[in-house]
C-alpha cells in the first residue's frame, strides 16, 4: 500500500510530498521528493515491535535546514572530487568547492536540496529530475530517476537510472543514516558490522582518497568478521584521525553483480540489516559531525555524534584523479543503472 501526504512547505513556498510504502505486516518506508530522501524506515524488532531505524526530520523545513544530507540522493557526483576540478575528453571543468578544498556530494545545491518530480508506478515511488547542462559545473543534460520499493520481506530496493546527452561524470548513492536500535537511541558503538571487503582507499587529511589501496588486515578497518562499530572508532590510526572516525570507501568483493556487500546488527533490538549492491564500493560514515549539522530530529530527537552510520554504495571517490579506480564517466547515450537493497530481519 502506498499513501501520499504533504511534508510541508520549503523556504520558497513550494510544497513537498511524503510517500509511505507499507507492507502487510505494517512495516514501512517513507520517502520525500525533497532530495529523493528516505525519511523513515519502520521495521520489527525481536519482539515484533516496529522501530524507525533512520535519522531524519518531521518536516521538509527541518530537512532543508540541516546539512548532513539525511537520507538524500546526492549528485551528480556523491562523495569528493579533488579541488572541484576534473578533466574529461581533454576539457577542464571546475565545480563548486564546499568541503574544505574539495567538491562534495554535487556542490552548492546538488541533488539533495532539490524538489524532484514524483509519481507512483505500480509498487514503486519514482523520483526524477532533469539536471541541465552546466548545473553545478557538470556537462550534459542528465535525466535521473530513482525508484523505491519495499516488499513483504522487509527489503528496501533502490533503483538508479540515468541518461546524458553528453559525456559527463556520475556517481549516485543514498545517504541514509541507520541506527538499528532506533533513530533516537544514542550512539551506534555497540552495533555490529561486517563488510565484505579486503581493502579500503586511503584518505588524506581532508578525507580525499590519495589513490593508495590499503589491505584491511591488521588495521582498524578490518570488518571481515563481526565487530562492534565503536571498537576501533577512536583508534590511533592516521586514517581514523583524518575522518574523526570512519568516513572511508571500502572496496567490495564483487564484479558488478548484485551481491551481498555488508551486514549490520543491533544486539539490543535484534534487528539485522543486509546490504546488497551492484556498486564496487561502499562508504562507511559514522556520523562524525552529525551533531554539528543543525538537525532537529524526528520527535524532537537530538542526534549525537556517532548516532548513526551510513553505508553509501558508490563508485570510489575522487576517481577522476586515479585511472586505476573504477571509472565514473558516463558516456553520452549510455544508460546508467545500479541497484542497492537494504534487507531487514531479526536474529
Amino acid at each position: 500500500m502506498i499513501t501520499q501526504r504533504s511534508y510541508g512547505k520549503c523556504s520558497d513556498g513550494r510544497e513537498a510530498v511524503l510517500y509511505t510504502i507499507q507492507n502487510q505486516s505494517g512495516a514501512s518506508v517513507s520517502v520525500t521528493n525533497y532530495g529523493a530522501a528516505i525519511v523513515a524506515l519502520c521495521v520489527p524488532d525481536r519482539n515484533a515491535q516496529l522501530r524507525d531505524v533512520v535519522l531524519s526530520c518531521d518536516s521538509v523545513a527541518e530537512l532543508e535546514a540541516q546539512t548532513a544530507y539525511l537520507g538524500a540522493v546526492p549528485g551528480r557526483h556523491a562523495n569528493r572530487i579533488a579541488k572541484g576540478h576534473f578533466v574529461l575528453n581533454g576539457k577542464e571543468y571546475d565545480l563548486f568547492v564546499n568541503n574544505g578544498p574539495n567538491h562534495l556530494h554535487g556542490g552548492k545545491v546538488g541533488f539533495a536540496n532539490q524538489l524532484w518530480n514524483h509519481s507512483v508506478q505500480e509498487d514503486k515511488v519514482v523520483f526524477s529530475r532533469l539536471s541541465p547542462d552546466g548545473e553545478e559545473g557538470y556537462p550534459g543534460n542528465l535525466l535521473v530517476k530513482v525508484a523505491y520499493s519495499f516488499d513483504e520481506d522487509n527489503q528496501l530496493l533502490i533503483e538508479y537510472h540515468a541518461l546524458s546527452d553528453q559525456d559527463t561524470v556520475l556517481n549516485l548513492t543514498n545517504h541514509a543514516y541507520f541506527n538499528l536500535s532506533g533513530h533516537n537511541s544514542g550512539t551506534i558503538y555497540e552495533q555490529q558490522l561486517k563488510i565484505y571487503s579486503e581493502a579500503f582507499t586511503e584518505n588524506d587529511a581532508d578525507c580525499l582518497p590519495t589513490g593508495k589501496i590499503i589491505p584491511v588486515e591488521g588495521t582498524a578497518f578490518d570488518f571481515r568478521e563481526w565487530k562492534a562499530i565503536g571498537k576501533d572508532i577512536d583508534a590511533d590510526d592516521p586514517n581514523i584521525r583524518n575522518g574523526a572516525g570512519y568516513d572511508h570507501n571500502f572496496i567490495l568483493l564483487q564484479d558488478g553483480e548484485f551481491t551481498l556487500g555488508a551486514e549490520a546488527y543491533s544486539p539490543e533490538s535484534g534487528i539485522h540489516m543486509a546490504l546488497y549492491t551492484t556498486q564496487p564500493g561502499v562508504q562507511l560514515y559514522t556520523a562524525n559531525y552529525v551533531h554539528e549539522a543543525n538537525i532537529k530530529g524526528k520527535d524532537a530527537a537530538v542526534y549525537p555524534k556517532n548516532g548513526g552510520f551510513c553505508l553509501e554504495t558508490q563508485h570510489w571517490p575522487n576517481a577522476m584523479e586515479h585511472e586505476h579506480f573504477p571509472s565514473v564517466v558516463l558516456r553520452a547515450g549510455e544508460l546508467y543503472e545500479h541497484l542497492t537493497a537494504y534487507a531487514f530481519s531479526v536474529k
